[in-house]
């Protein structure tokens, strides 16, 4: 058999793609190694949403030809879709596909083995305009499965790349996301997280349209994992009828992850973010007072031109004042193809990263108070197929996304009877990193 290996950088699109390629290929009777094991052909699926994911995708290139010169090298993804010379002038790269080509690999690789190809296979992915649907029910080392039920993005945002790599919004159809739902429910999923390089578009381009909101609503009343999570979601496509769902729903994980990116209403502008400061205040406020135990992570990009010092305490200013769990922040990446690479008032980089690690503090401060919370409260915890390092104890996470270390009454008989299960758990104790329960007893999903 022809072994394989796939390196994946990026989102959880990026994973879901991956897994899919994965199946595929087995089917089609590659075998799967790690990358470090010497696969006969080595596909790397890129990011291009920062200068470092260009970075650590040109540098998974050199590793793989470092480590394995003989290997057939393939770029696909992002990054190639967007600058696909770059990439194909590197040493020991052999092809380089774009994202629509991404999912043809299956058929195309006996021609690429051959050498029957042209070394660059990148269409004009502004052109597509249907979503591809790659059935999946099955994923390698995640007890936790990750659904695409969308991709592109039609927001155009002045500093983003995504667009020009992603193409359209479009969606995978409602019937199909059910049958996707069900399957994975059926193979012993607990917990599926619905994913999209635009989520809150869901199916707006259908016809008729079929609103996120509306979806999740059939999930909730079909059968399907007793875990459903949203994985990013823009502030606007918060609507009264997605709160209201999220308020109530028995599945639909209190837990949202919310691209804020700036407190600033010039800032917010210039980014073409269609919100400003006061809506962000009333949001995120309104959503804390609805739904109980809300975990809220929140995008925050640093150092956009024209971010003044006040421009950024304003956005501390916000983000302090606001229950926010967590904070991902990304100091501003210049990238060319968008509005934003023109733009003066660049902010130094001394500055940028001095910014960057005060507003991490400041998010490592979030992080602290809202674990505090839970502390002797009982949580459903969700267990992975990962063990802590250091202490040997297995890990899991909450609805609301809380990060929590097992401690079991007694050892259980059979390690595996840990994994994909739910416990209840006691809060004992809360560290930098996360939670410490003891375990009262398995959940009853």
């Amino acid at each position: 058999m022809t072994t394989l290996a796939i390196a994946t950088l990026g989102c959880k699109v990026n994973q879901f793609e991956s897994e899919a390629l994965m199946a595929s290929l087995e089917r089609k009777g590659y075998r799967l190694l790690p990358c470090e094991e010497g696969a006969q052909i080595t596909i790397i699926n890129t990011c291009t949403v920062t200068q470092r994911a260009d970075f650590q995708s040109r540098q998974m290139v050199r590793r793989a030809f470092r480590s394995n010169p003989t290997s057939l090298i393939i770029v696909a993804g992002c990054y190639s879709q967007v600058d696909a010379e770059a990439l194909a002038n590197m040493e020991g790269v052999k092809y380089v596909l774009g994202n629509i080509e991404k999912s043809r690999i299956p058929d195309l690789l006996p021609l690429m083995e051959k050498g029957e190809l042209s070394p660059i296979q990148v269409s004009d992915i502004q052109k597509e305009s249907l979503f591809q649907d790659v059935p999946l029910d099955t994923f390698h080392c995640h007890t936790r499965a990750f659904l695409k039920i969308q991709d592109g993005c039609d927001a155009r945002c002045s500093y983003c790349i995504v667009p020009y790599a992603r193409g359209r919004s479009r969606s995978l159809p409602p019937e199909r996301v059910l049958e996707q739902v069900n399957a994975l429910e059926e193979r012993g999923y607990h917990e599926v997280v619905l994913t999209g390089i635009h989520l809150g578009a869901y199916g707006l381009d259908l016809l008729p349209p079929f609103p996120l909101a509306k979806l999740l609503r059939r999930l909730e009343g079909e059968k399907s994992p007793r875990r459903i999570r949203l994985s990013s979601i823009e502030p606007m496509d918060l609507s009264e009828e997605l709160i209201q769902l999220l308020s109530t729903s028995r599945k639909v994980c209190p837990h949202l992850h919310i691209s804020i990116q700036s407190g600033d209403d010039e800032i917010l502008q210039r980014m073409n973010r269609h919100y400003n400061r006061s809506f962000l205040f009333d949001l995120i406020q309104e959503l804390h007072r609805r739904i109980p135990k809300l975990s809220i992570g929140a995008d925050v990009i640093v150092g956009f031109p024209g971010e003044t010092q006040e421009k950024f305490e304003r956005t501390y200013e916000l983000i302090a004042a606001l229950p926010f769990s967590y904070l991902h922040v990304f100091p501003f990446s210049k990238r060319k193809g968008t509005p934003a690479f023109q733009f003066r008032q660049t902010v130094d980089q001394t500055t940028i990263t001095r910014r960057t690690e005060v507003m991490r503090e400041l998010g490592r401060q979030k992080r602290r108070t809202f674990y505090s919370q839970f502390l002797h409260q009982e949580l459903n915890v969700l267990v992975e197929d990962r063990r802590d390092k250091g202490t040997g104890r297995w890990k899991g996470f909450s609805p609301n996304y809380l990060p929590v270390m097992l401690i079991p009454e007694k050892s259980p008989e059979r390690d595996v009877d840990w994994i994909n299960e739910e416990y209840t758990v006691r809060v004992t104790d809360v560290t930098e990193t996360g939670l410490i329960g003891k375990v009262m007893e398995r959940s009853r999903g």
